[in-house]
């Protein structure tokens, strides 16, 4: 394993929104990098990075790949049914595993199942430098990069190291997890990444025998963060019983259940997402006023 984990030092240089002074350098072939994120675990960070990547890619027919840089909990394999490892080229970088219409690469691919990861920062960030730039990624139009929860040394570091074009940020309606949405922005703003927007998971519980909704974990959280903030609001995602089957599957329900109100949710924040980067894209010195 130790020979796809040597820090690379080519130039590659593109458009993007990093942080002036930084090193970052941008990924040869893919146009954009969008981070998705939240402040705390368990919000359903990764349900929403795969259903956004898979609706890119089907429902909007970009070319996608997804990064999961949740180093100490990859779920991509599990989420994107990824089997085997990756492949390595002839110029030793690592081909993406395909599924589902997306490239992937993912720690767990890369380690025996169940296995801890035990690392000091310095590895872990050896270990995502050689999983954006150490591998093959061809031409894409997004790559969807699925940050590890919170707002430490190492999501700070992939903000600064990736040129991203923005940040969509992932909360419920509660109001503790809001509290970490906020400081997931302050993070973001602090290392100039735009934001695209704050999207509300577990938004409600459709009853399935009488249609109404539960507001299980509050209700409107987010958007009123969002209008608080001065931050767009991508929308509301639903509690359906087909997530949880479908990540546990490895069929994304955007693919299992196409129809579904939350599959139509997914194809609209998907949407959103790529109005927002044609904004930033004739506006690069465009800037949402963020108030903190």
């Amino acid at each position: 394993m130790n020979r796809f984990f040597r820090v690379t030092t080519r130039k590659i240089v593109g458009r993007g929104y990093a942080a002036v002074g930084s090193k970052s350098l941008r990924i040869e072939g893919v146009k954009d990098i969008i981070a998705v994120a939240s402040g705390k675990g368990g919000v359903g960070k990764s349900t929403t990075a795969v259903n956004l990547a898979v609706s890119l890619a089907n429902k909007c027919q970009l070319s996608v790949g997804l990064l999961d840089a949740d180093v100490y909990g990859p779920s991509i394999p599990t989420m994107m049914k990824l089997h085997g490892k990756p492949e390595v080229s002839k110029v030793n970088k690592m081909i993406p595993i395909e599924n589902h219409g997306v490239k992937c690469i993912s720690m767990g691919s890369l380690v025996e199942k169940d296995a801890p990861i035990v690392w000091r920062g310095p590895m872990v960030m050896k270990a995502l430098e050689q999983m954006t730039r150490g591998v093959e990624w061809g031409q894409l139009d997004i790559l969807v990069v699925d940050m590890p929860p919170g707002t430490g040394d190492a999501q700070i570091s992939m903000s600064q190291r990736l040129q991203l074009s923005g940040a969509l940020i992932v909360s419920t309606p509660q109001d503790v997890a809001l509290m970490d949405a906020r400081r997931g922005v302050k993070m973001f703003s602090k290392v100039s990444v735009p934001i695209l927007g704050l999207i509300e998971n577990m938004s409600y519980f459709k009853c399935p025998h009488c249609s109404e909704p539960s507001y299980i974990f509050g209700k409107g959280g987010a958007r009123k963060t969002a209008d608080e903030m001065g931050l767009g609001f991508v929308g509301e995602i639903p509690l359906e019983e087909g997530i949880r089957s479908g990540s546990d599957e490895g069929v994304p329900v955007v693919v299992s259940h196409p129809n579904s109100a939350v599959s139509k949710a997914y194809g609209d924040v998907a949407d959103k997402i790529i109005s927002r980067l044609q904004e930033l894209a004739a506006d690069q010195h465009f800037r949402p006023e963020i108030t903190l």
